[in-house]
């Protein structure tokens, strides 16, 4: 039989459903699946070494999701046409899938793992990247690889009101709450999303909805394994122990390490010179004839290092840097920082600091969007810099990472949902944060940057948004936990939970969960949503010091922009023909101008760097798309002299003719001289032929009319 095939059908809560096949497609990889929901099919494969390249302590696993545009029937838009980088949403869908799946590994597997995820059908009622971590974990699950799953990932959106599990892009648009859930049966353990500030009880009741969807897809996932026959895992090699180094390592380091988390400082290097000092002084304590695994010992002493660090806070309530337990960094920030830029804002908290830049610029700025189920434009960019210096190491700047996509996209999330909306903002928007410190919640710095930035532009904002990031230390033994507020970067490593929560004083606009043990409850959920909400409303507060609100006006050297919504009809007559008539407007003014059509109107959007010109440029739109009505009087210039009259350009682009019986009461035998090309007289519009639409011009009707006239 060529074919051994295997399939298992998921149904969704609303009669949809997701069918798993294995056994046709790439079967010489250890684990692969397809996914099918819809007409859009997603192929999953996970293939791992069999040996473990010694000296790893940390699972290489990488996860690259990619769309085919053949399964949209498309050809891509770059100059090789065809596909190659992953795009920055292919990117952030692998990390959506990376990080439900990389803690569910066992803690000591060690090889190599890839997962390839590729949309090799696309249908846009049936979004790709809220499957893609179930295809994933149905990929392992065929295979034989040591995974601690099944696990799973769907989306929650509120659409008009109502909770909907994975919707398509078209409900989507109208969704005040999007979220992407992965969890396993027991524990949700990410989260990502976007919300036009919502409540914390709103969000609570999605995770909710969401996980009870997942358990379902969770126990057909483990069927799925049991009918595949994948239920043994291979045998592997772990992590290397002895046992008497470990009881070496805690006898003589711990209550040093422990002490020197008690030092209570705000700068992270005092505790790493610290914790330096006790592993020098181990060392120093080996003989020299003592056979002795550094790396081993290396490792013991960093989990003493972790056990020490979380038990100062489970049990003494106290910090590494001395907080309070929902206590905030001291905050500084200022505006205006960089005089040249549109808007600009350093904000500092703690030992993390992000200087941030808002640049305006026009239609023609925006960038393409160039994906399998979309291509169009997006007016706002938001790009997240992480140089070395902000640690204090030495690392090559390179393109950005992951994780730079990945914080950038979750500050833009945050910020967008307050932007003016698309018919009040002419401007494409392109904000900058460079980290220049870090010490945790860099990307939360950069929302707030952010927020202050673009009030220092000018740009009308809805409200000010903050970010905060969370933490939580927990012990599954005794059942004690603490919710950490605004967490540093060492309480991030040795912490279970990173979660961040963005919003404006009415309610939430972005967060991000990750979790790296079971045992979340929505009780201790919501504690740290409300925890958290009460550090998001101080960091607001201490940002309304410096700015409340956008500026009244923009910077002087801002460039002016300015749109203009006309007729659908009228779009033709601003273009000119081949676009002879905005190539004039252009040349003319100086000012640059664009036409796009949507939502059956045309708009004008009209962009200059001084008023004058801005001026010029909209005169002479409002003048083409102004609509001749008979009796009015217009200011016109002569443009041609024929026998019988002459042709008086009345409005921008129409013209009408001035025949030679209504210049004067006088009659007039000829037109010699008249009039002029280029002179300027007063006219009034007396008929439009209902016909052909020419225009008849009249001259006489506004001099004084002679005595012995008759009417």
């Amino acid at each position: 039989m060529l074919f051994n095939i295997v399939t298992k059908t998921i149904p969704l809560p609303d009669g949809r459903e997701i069918t798993i096949e294995t056994g046709k497609l790439a079967k010489q990889a250890d684990g692969s699946v397809v996914v099918r929901l819809g007409n859009t099919m997603l192929l999953a494969t996970v293939v791992a070494n069999k040996d473990i390249k010694e000296g790893l302590d940390f699972l290489p696993l990488s996860v690259d999701y990619q769309e085919k545009f053949a399964s949209a029937g498309r050809i891509p838009g770059s100059f090789q046409r065809r596909e190659g980088k992953l795009s920055d949403h292919e990117v952030l869908t692998s990390r959506l899938v990376d990080r439900v799946l990389r803690p569910l590994f066992p803690d000591d597997y060690h090889a190599e793992v890839q997962v390839n995820i590729l949309l090799i059908s696309a249908d846009p009622s049936a979004l790709p990247d809220a499957l893609a971590a179930l295809a994933a974990s149905a990929a392992l699950a065929a295979s034989d690889i040591p995974f601690n799953g099944p696990v799973s990932e769907v989306r929650v959106a509120k659409i008009d009101g109502a909770y909907i599990v994975n919707p398509g892009s078209a409900d989507l648009e109208r969704a005040t709450l999007d979220l992407m859930v992965g969890a396993t049966y027991n524990d949700i353990a990410m989260v990502e999303g976007e919300m036009s500030e919502v409540s914390e009880e709103e969000v609570i009741e999605a995770l909710k909805i969401a996980h009870e969807v997942i358990k379902g897809q969770c126990l057909a996932l483990k069927e799925f394994e049991a009918a595949v026959g994948k239920t043994e895992k291979r045998e592997y090699v772990g992590d290397p122990a002895d046992a008497e180094l470990e009881a070496r390592v805690r006898s003589f380091c711990y209550d040093k390490i422990y002490t020197v988390t008690q030092i209570g400082s705000t700068n992270k290097q005092v505790r790493k010179d610290g914790f330096k000092a006790v592993w020098e002084e181990f060392q120093a304590s080996i003989g020299e004839e003592e056979v002795v695994s550094i790396s081993l010992a290396k490792r013991y002493f960093n989990d003493f290092v972790w056990e020490a660090s979380r038990r100062l806070v489970l049990d003494e309530r106290i910090r590494l840097d001395g907080r309070r337990l929902d206590e905030v960094r001291p905050i500084a920030s200022e505006i205006d920082f960089l005089p040249n830029a549109h808007g600009s804002a350093l904000f500092t908290r703690g030992e993390t600091q992000s200087l941030t830049t808002v640049t305006l610029g026009t239609k023609n700025d925006e960038q393409i969007v160039d994906t399998t189920l979309k291509y169009g434009y997006s007016k706002f960019m938001l790009h997240y810099n992480f140089p070395g210096f902000s640690t204090g190491e030495v690392k090559p700047n390179r393109g950005p990472g992951r994780r730079e996509v990945g914080h950038g996209n979750l500050a833009l999330r945050a910020l967008k949902k307050v932007l003016p909306v698309a018919e009040d903002n002419p401007y494409t928007i392109r904000i900058v944060s460079d980290i220049l410190e870090s010490n945790g919640s860099s990307s939360m710095a950069t929302v707030c940057a952010g927020s202050l930035a673009l009030m220092d532009s000018g740009l009308k904002i809805k409200a000010p948004v903050s970010g905060i990031a969370m933490g939580l230390i927990s012990d599954e033994a005794t059942g004690k936990y603490a919710v950490l507020s605004d967490i540093l970067g060492d309480e991030d490593h040795l912490g279970d939970m990173d979660f961040k929560v963005t919003g404006t004083e009415a309610g939430i606009t972005a967060c991000q969960m990750d979790m790296k043990v079971n045992g979340l409850s929505f009780e201790v959920l919501t504690e740290a949503l409300m925890q958290a909400k009460a550090g998001r409303l101080h960091i607001l507060g201490e940002m309304n010091k410096t700015i409340t609100q956008s500026r009244a006006d923009l910077k002087p050297h801002t460039p002016r922009a300015v749109v203009i919504k006309i007729d659908r009809e009228m779009i033709g007559a601003v273009i000119g023909p081949g676009g002879k008539v905005v190539q004039d407007i252009q040349k003319e003014s100086g000012a640059t101008v664009s036409i796009e059509e949507k939502d059956g109107a045309g708009f004008v959007s009209i962009f200059s760097a001084d008023k004058t010109s801005m001026d010029k440029a909209v005169a002479r739109i409002k003048g083409i798309i102004l609509v001749p009505e008979i009796g009015e009087i217009y200011s016109g210039k002569v443009k041609s002299i024929m026998p019988f009259g002459a042709f008086v350009e009345f409005l921008p682009g129409k013209d009408g003719l001035l025949h030679i019986s209504e210049i004067k009461w006088e009659r007039l035998e000829t037109m010699d001289n008249v009039l002029e090309v280029g002179e300027e007289v007063q006219v009034k519009l007396v008929e439009i032929d209902k016909k052909t639409g020419k225009y008849r011009l009249s001259r006489k009707v506004l001099l004084p009319k002679p005595e012995n006239k008759k009417d």
